[in-house]
């Protein structure tokens, strides 16, 4: 099975770039982040047509998370238990979402960004990880041998190596001792990060703005955590970089990962 995360930015915008990507890398599931439109907006037609299943969660024109697949989605789960919400009134955001696809429980996430250190969506971003992992450690207590895939766009950068400049970040957000501390976490948690060690050195976004991607100036802000029983199932792990090339590129590219569950 080949499984795949991508933040594709406004799936309407990007649709036509989305399937071919599934198509040129013959994609079995694709957790996409980032859809910004509601269930009845987005392009359902064209991920049918390819061949492909989708569970999607919006709620306006931010945020949204998806899964397509071609082999299987069964057993959907908008949110995880204790989500924690934000905002005047607080709400639960289109955050996370979950799915069987074959025979992994694959969740498509949008971790919240945090904004700025002192910003209330930075607790926020801290609290939305500490109950994941809870969640995500207690999956595993009930069944240590389940295949579960955390996908997404992560909004950490773990080590210092997954930023263009240290000196640029220091202050703000994604590289805080918090946010590494509650990214690593999950490790603790039972869960293996199993991108790095096939796509080493490797950025997953650049801005926009000021030219980021031509000066090379990224960020590795997308993961797959894998439980045990998973992560002893990965050969190999890709990063598209091509992907953020050309008019209409998402500021993220595609995480890929290979999976041999029959051995």
């Amino acid at each position: 099975m080949r499984i795949a995360t991508w933040n594709v930015n406004s799936v309407r915008t990007r649709v036509d770039r989305v399937v071919a990507f599934l198509e040129r890398w013959d994609v079995d599931v694709l957790a996409m982040q980032e859809l910004k439109c509601k269930p009845e907006q987005f392009p359902m037609a064209a991920f049918e047509e390819a061949g492909y299943e989708v569970a999607l969660h919006g709620l306006n024109q931010w945020n949204g998370v998806g899964i397509a697949s071609r082999v299987g989605l069964s057993d959907v789960a908008v949110g995880f238990p204790g989500m924690p919400e934000f905002g005047d009134p607080p709400v639960a955001e289109a955050r996370a979402i979950g799915a069987l696809c074959g025979d992994v429980k694959l969740w498509s996430l949008y971790v919240p960004n945090g904004r700025e250190i002192d910003h209330p969506h930075y607790a926020y971003k801290l609290e939305w990880l500490a109950t994941l992992k809870d969640v995500a450690r207690g999956w595993l207590e009930d069944d240590a041998d389940r295949r579960i895939a955390l996908m997404g766009d992560w909004n950490v950068a773990p080590q210092d190596e997954d930023v263009w400049s240290m000196e640029f970040f220091e202050g703000r957000t994604h590289v805080t001792a918090p946010e590494r501390a509650a990214f690593a976490a999950f490790e603790d948690a039972g869960y293996a990060e199993v991108t790095r060690p096939h796509t080493p050195g490797v950025y997953t976004y650049w801005d926009y703005q000021q030219l980021r991607f031509p000066k090379g100036e990224g960020m590795r802000i997308d993961f797959v955590y894998a439980s045990p029983e998973l992560s002893t199932k990965v050969t190999d792990a890709y990063v598209d970089r091509e992907e953020r090339k050309g008019k209409g590129a998402s500021d993220h590219v595609p995480v890929i990962v290979d999976l041999d569950l029959v051995n």
